[in-house]
């Protein structure tokens, strides 16, 4: 299994719900994508980004079949004008 986790510091953190939608979208793309969940920041609750997406994959292949997918493709473009910063890790697990 790999641990894909994505997190994002928005321009606007107001976007974080449209953010959030947009990746809610990409669930369940491509055989092998067993969990997914998108969290946002939470008043009251420590964060030092606005939204985070922790995925996990069977393998390395139905890694490597998301992050092409024309849907994604779609929704990353859409979140890289909305995003001041990504970080990511992906691991094993």
């Amino acid at each position: 299994m790999i641990r894909h986790i994505v997190i994002f510091t928005l321009k606007r953190p107001e976007d974080a719900p449209k953010v959030k939608a947009l990746l809610d979208s990409c669930q369940g793309l491509v055989p092998g994508m067993h969990e997914f969940d998108v969290g946002i920041k939470t008043e009251g609750l420590e964060a030092n980004a606005d939204v985070v997406l922790i995925s996990t994959f069977e393998d390395a292949a139905a890694l490597a079949a998301y992050q092409p997918h024309p849907h994604h493709e779609g929704v990353v473009a859409q979140i890289r004008e909305m995003a001041a910063s990504r970080h990511v890790l992906d691991y094993f697990c």
